[in-house]
């Protein structure tokens, strides 16, 4: 289990017959699960597509945090 959890390592259980387990740490199931809902729309999607193309361009826009 430490494997699963430290090194995002998932554990595949055989039940046989093309039956079987996946067992994932919490932070990667959260993750999957944050990924699957920012995706789950087409307009979602591309306002994603379009910030990472604009990153990858270096269309970036930085601001200096307030400290309080």
């Amino acid at each position: 289990m430490d494997d699963v959890i430290d090194n995002f390592e998932p554990l595949i259980i055989n039940g046989g017959k093309n039956t079987g387990v996946v067992v994932i740490s919490l932070e990667e199931y959260n993750s999957l699960n944050a990924s699957q809902h920012e995706l789950s729309s087409q307009k979602n999607e591309i306002r994603l597509d379009t910030a990472i193309e604009k990153l990858k361009q270096g269309n970036t826009l930085s601001k200096t945090l307030i400290q309080d």
